[in-house]
């Protein structure tokens, strides 16, 4: 239990710093995990299935994920040219500024972990990949 309430209660922690850095770009991480996916997409767009699947998140969180960022101007939504079933959402040239500067700002504030020395945060990685590769979040 002193393990899990570590975990839990550090992922508060960075996730708040984490917030914090992001909110002056009116981003949370949630839609900064499917800004940047986009942005480093190879044609700046994807079905929506897909960034779930990537993100690993339920379709409802992509759907409101994805009308933020639309309404924010920052992604639109477009038909795919494959499959007319299909929806996309696509990064707006304004979407990739906003999350080039809100990268900036995670390196800048250290990811929340800035209090860490590399050496830790290595074997954290490591120590944590089992929990990962488990839930099926890594291969």
């Amino acid at each position: 239990m002193v393990a899990a309430v570590s975990v839990v209660r550090a992922h508060q922690i960075v996730l708040a710093a984490v917030d914090a850095a992001l909110e002056p770009h009116g981003l949370t991480f949630a839609r900064f995990e499917a800004l940047a996916l986009l942005h480093f997409s190879r044609r700046g767009a994807l079905p929506m299935g897909k960034i779930g699947e990537r993100l690993q998140v339920h379709p409802t969180s992509v759907t409101n994920a994805i009308s933020r960022l639309e309404r924010d101007g920052l992604v639109r939504r477009v038909p795919s040219d494959r499959d007319r079933r299909t929806v996309l959402a696509q990064i707006t040239p304004d979407g990739r500024e906003t999350v080039v500067a809100a990268a900036s700002a995670l390196t800048a504030a250290g990811f929340g972990l800035d209090e860490l020395p590399a050496a830790a945060l290595g074997r954290i990685h490591d120590a944590l990949l089992p929990v990962r590769r488990a839930a099926g979040d890594l291969p």
